[in-house]
């Protein structure tokens, strides 16, 4: 006979008696033989016991036990609802147990969301070490330019810039942007290196297509939106990124997608006396998440480790 774990169902007194209690009520009584001896594992009064076994065969109506001053033994329907009673406590029990140990070890499924740019540049690099620290997560990694729906889509993380405005969801900043003027080397002597904001004008100007990031400001004691000549735009960072190496002219581009370029001088800084943005305000990149009283362990460390290892730029 399989004994039943019972202290994983221990009531907390005054909480309303659930169907799996009286379950569990009911398996302890068969196993142990005795109404008194299930009141001493739960550490509850016999009535209660047998109060509860008595709304367990109503809600059936058919009696499962035959009780005497001397023992309690099986109906023949209490036999069959045993056999069905002694595996779903145990699934129940298998379930907790299971819950408990996602609680307390990060595992399972990590589903993160973030744009191609800061993906490739700043989060890819990370997963190889991340995948050594915690071997029980299981890593899906969408890299996307769409601001994707957290809760339609079942996303643990998602990676993105800009202002937060949903109030269901926290934001944790990873990194500032750091907008820069960048051009190649070749492309500054092809067409000269512009000295002056108004001379942006004169040059290829290639922009951030995404939406509210389009256009260029220069951020000063009053916000300027900047005049530029512009043939091109790209969807993503990197495509930004590509055309400016290709030396098809300036752009706007944070600096964590550029620094390796700037470090090995396939890249230049334009006009580094003047701050820049393709926004009214400076902007940082976050790590969003949902907003609940517990998060998930698989969740926090991944939050962790990414803020842990974000160069300082």
């Amino acid at each position: 006979m399989v004994t039943v774990k019972w202290n994983t169902y221990q009531l907390n007194k005054g909480v309303a008696m659930s169907s799996i209690n009286r379950l569990a009520y009911f398996n302890s009584v068969v196993e142990t033989g005795s109404i008194s001896e299930a009141s001493r594992i739960f550490d509850v009064q016999p009535s209660s016991i047998s109060r509860q076994l008595a709304v367990l065969e109503k809600e059936l109506g058919v009696r499962l036990l035959n009780k005497t001053t001397r023992n309690t033994s099986l109906t023949e329907a209490g036999h069959k609802y045993y056999e069905y009673s002694q595996r779903i406590v145990s699934e129940f029990d298998n379930a907790k147990r299971a819950v408990n140990d996602l609680q307390i070890t990060p595992q399972g499924k990590l589903k993160i969301s973030m744009t191609v740019g800061f993906g490739e540049s700043m989060v890819l690099p990370l997963i190889p070490k991340f995948m050594s620290l915690y071997p029980d997560i299981d890593i899906k990694i969408e890299l996307t330019e769409r601001v994707v729906d957290l809760i339609e889509e079942n996303i643990d993380v998602a990676i993105r810039s800009g202002r937060l405005s949903d109030s269901t969801m926290i934001a944790r900043r990873l990194v500032f942007n750091d907008f820069l003027l960048c051009a190649s080397p070749q492309y500054l002597k092809n067409n000269g290196t512009p000295r002056r904001i108004d001379d942006l004008a004169d040059h290829q100007c290639i922009r951030y297509g995404y939406n509210g990031w389009k256009e260029w400001f220069l951020i000063a004691e009053d916000r300027k939106k900047l005049i530029i000549n512009s043939q091109v735009s790209v969807n993503s960072v990197n495509g930004q990124k590509q055309l400016v190496l290709n030396h098809t002219g300036l752009t706007l581009i944070p600096l964590w997608a550029v620094k390796d370029e700037l470090a090995n001088r396939s890249l230049v800084q334009v006009m580094p006396d003047h701050i820049f943005s393709p926004y009214e305000e400076l902007s940082a990149t976050y790590a969003i998440y949902l907003k609940r009283d517990m998060i998930s362990p698989k969740t926090r460390v991944f939050l962790d480790f990414l803020v842990e290892h974000m160069i300082a730029i």
